[in-house]
């Protein structure tokens, strides 16, 4: 059981150390470029990102830690899953550094799109291997759905 809950907390605390280092990305970015932008009506206050961000990380660490739990009994698929997660996970980062740190909105978007792409892979084989696993990671593809929505938007606008 320690083990179980082990793998859970390495992987929360990975995720929310990308957080953590996504967020000195955006910081500057936050208080100087981005309220210059353009933004569309549905853009949530400032304050909504950190805990919703927060949240997301926490479920998906605990999605893949779930998953790493279940190596002995599908590894085949418990590898392909981890590794989509890892994939997804580095494009999340690179997310942050498009958009806030290169100040591209475009390029974001695209970005986005391959990482929307990879976040419902691993929702799915992680579904596969835990329903309750890929069950965690529904509010991420749905977060990530509406940020790229506002990130097209805010392309849009400030073309």
């Amino acid at each position: 059981m320690n083990r179980r809950i082990t793998k859970v907390l390495m992987v929360v605390v990975t995720c929310l150390c990308i957080g953590y280092f996504s967020g000195i990305i955006t910081k500057e970015s936050i208080a100087n470029w981005y309220p210059t932008l353009e933004k569309p009506f549905f853009n949530p206050p400032n304050w909504v990102f950190a805990p919703v961000w927060t949240t997301l990380y926490i479920l998906m660490g605990v999605a893949a830690g779930i998953v790493w739990n279940k190596m002995e009994s599908d590894g085949i698929n418990v590898r392909k899953g981890l590794q989509f997660f890892a994939i997804q996970l580095a494009l999340n980062f690179l997310w942050s550094y498009l958009f806030f740190g290169l100040h591209n909105p475009l390029l974001a978007l695209i970005e986005l799109l391959l990482l929307w792409l990879m976040i419902y892979e691993t929702f799915v084989v992680f579904r596969r291997v835990d329903k309750l696993a890929g069950l965690l990671f529904l509010p991420y593809l749905g977060w990530v759905t509406f940020a790229g929505i506002l990130n097209a938007a805010i392309f849009w606008l400030n073309r």
